[in-house]
């Protein structure tokens, strides 16, 4: 009696982790890619680098990061999204990385989203990134001037009125933070 062989398919593809032909398809270009990721409250932007015996992580910034350099507001919105994409294409270019593309992972690539608004930051840092314009949210989500013109008594920035912190005062914070990023 014969028996039959059972395939079994990479752990990471069982788990519904990786996607391997379109990690494939972004390993073929040679380039390292730019890893965006997003949780409910943060954003991780990576740069990688393809190696044989595994990835090599060439800059990372974490939103966490951004409440060391004094940003007081949240970590999971459009302008704080920006400013780690920002931080880590400034990060990458000291390395001397100055070109990649985009690794979006298994996440749904909607457009004027927080994940092409860090692909946005990556770009504004200098570095070179193959993308589209009209995917990009407008200077005005971005600065936070959508939040800043929010006028409601529900509970929806209730943190910010706990921590007591004006709606009106993210877009000057967004931009302090930006020129002290840029600097570095």
């Amino acid at each position: 009696m014969r028996k039959k062989l059972i395939s079994m398919p990479y752990r990471r593809k069982a788990e519904g982790k990786t996607d391997y032909r379109k990690r494939m398809t972004l390993l073929m270009s040679g380039k390292p890619r730019l890893v965006v990721r997003r949780s409910h409250n943060h954003m991780l932007v990576q740069v990688i680098e393809y190696h044989e015996d595994g990835d090599k992580v060439l800059a990372t910034a974490h939103s966490s990061e951004l409440k060391k350099l004094g940003w007081k507001y949240g970590t999971g919105n459009l302008p704080s999204s920006y400013l780690v994409g920002l931080l880590a294409g400034k990060k990458a270019l000291s390395k001397g990385v100055a070109e990649c593309i985009v690794d979006l992972g298994l996440q749904s690539p909607v457009a004027k989203s927080g994940l092409y608004a860090a692909v946005k930051g990556a770009v504004d840092s200098g570095m070179a990134v193959p993308h589209s314009k009209e995917s990009f949210p407008d200077e005005n989500r971005l600065t936070g001037k959508h939040i800043s013109d929010f006028k409601s008594e529900g509970n929806q920035f209730s943190r910010y009125r706990k921590d007591n912190l004006r709606l009106d005062g993210i877009t000057a914070q967004f931009k302090e933070l930006k020129d002290r990023i840029m600097k570095v």
